[in-house]
């Protein structure tokens, strides 16, 4: 390797280019940051965990890394340890069980977890799940039968069945276990979603409901989208935290997994195995979030490429003056285009 391409090296991805300013193009459209997943071993940094992955112990892995990460790595966070001991002791806590909720669980089961009322209590973020039944003639237009709200401690706040607005055509039992006689009295759909609307804002008006601080509760879910348009929801992006689109957790052809798979994987243990509770998922979307939000990132005062401070950081015009920055140099400028969860445990207001 010439000096030359060593000197245009990446210092995040360690990809190597001819020329200076392709290095800078590379770094202007990359978004490299101190937010994104990184190999313990020799510091590269990668779009997603599943890159990492496959950086490790993927079918082409870096050899070093791969003999280093066998020895000492942690097959669930990905994380690199001082010792095969060391390594044994963080896996008793690192892999989790399914969780449950005791008497409260079984009682939610039933359909009588249906009080859900703000409060100034420490329920800043909440995970929501629904279960589906089939409408129309096929059955396989989504209707929401069926969900649960839990804190971030795994409580149940809410958890109902939800009458249905249109004629139901496949109960689908097999995955939900729900019958007929469930849905005869249950909480009609418009109830469910002003609950969950006035619960969620916490008394903040909803166009007031900005990024970082307020009253406003934030939104933990796997496909929340599909989630919202079942229920009728509305709610800021900005508050919404989606394990299927959030860049770390994706695949790297960019397209989402299954939270069946990112529980598997990143907490070590099955769910959605027969008839399904939205319990379940609820918790494993809320462990998630909670493992990425405790990752420890570098402070930086504005995170973001979107941050105004940021926007001329690769603009043009500065094209000489970053052709002479070193690789280091122009990571160090370099800001992420997601928001990195670890953020939202800075946000104490």
């Amino acid at each position: 390797m010439d000096s030359e391409t060593q000197r245009n090296k990446c210092a995040a991805c360690y990809r190597q280019f001819n020329k200076k300013e392709h290095l800078v193009e590379h770094m202007r459209i990359s978004y490299h940051s101190v937010h994104e997943p990184m190999c313990g071993i020799c510091g590269k940094r990668c779009r997603s965990f599943e890159s990492l992955r496959d950086h490790l112990i993927g079918l082409l892995p870096k050899a070093e890394c791969e003999r280093v990460f066998r020895d000492r790595g942690c097959t669930i966070c990905l994380n690199i340890f001082g010792s095969p001991n060391s390594l044994r002791v963080h896996q008793d806590r690192c892999q989790l069980a399914r969780g449950s909720n005791g008497v409260l669980h079984r009682f939610a089961n039933l359909g009588i977890q249906d009080d859900l009322r703000m409060d100034s209590g420490r329920t800043r973020a909440v995970a929501l799940a629904c279960k589906m039944i089939g409408g129309g003639s096929d059955g396989s237009l989504d209707i929401c039968a069926r969900v649960c709200i839990i804190d971030e401690y795994e409580n149940i706040l809410f958890h109902s069945y939800v009458k249905p607005l249109l004629p139901v055509t496949n109960y689908r039992y097999e995955t939900t276990g729900i019958r007929p006689e469930y849905l005869r009295d249950a909480m009609p759909l418009r109830h469910v979603q002003k609950k969950i609307q006035e619960f969620l804002c916490n008394g903040e008006p909803i166009w007031k409901i900005r990024p970082r601080g307020g009253k406003a509760r934030i939104l933990v879910g796997h496909g929340l989208e599909h989630d919202m348009k079942c229920l009728e929801l509305e709610y800021p992006l900005v508050k919404i935290r989606d394990t299927a689109k959030y860049p770390p957790l994706m695949k790297t052809s960019k397209l989402s997994n299954s939270l069946k798979y990112l529980t598997k994987s990143y907490l070590g243990y099955d769910i959605q195995n027969g008839i399904q509770d939205p319990y379940d998922d609820c918790v494993a979307t809320m462990r998630l979030y909670r493992r990425m939000r405790s990752q420890a990132h570098r402070i930086e005062e504005y995170p973001l490429a979107t941050d105004s401070q940021n926007k001329n950081n690769f603009s043009s015009w500065r094209q000489g003056e970053l052709e002479k920055m070193s690789p280091n140099e122009l990571l160090a400028i370099s800001r992420s285009d997601y928001y990195c969860w670890c953020l939202d445990s800075k946000d104490v207001a």
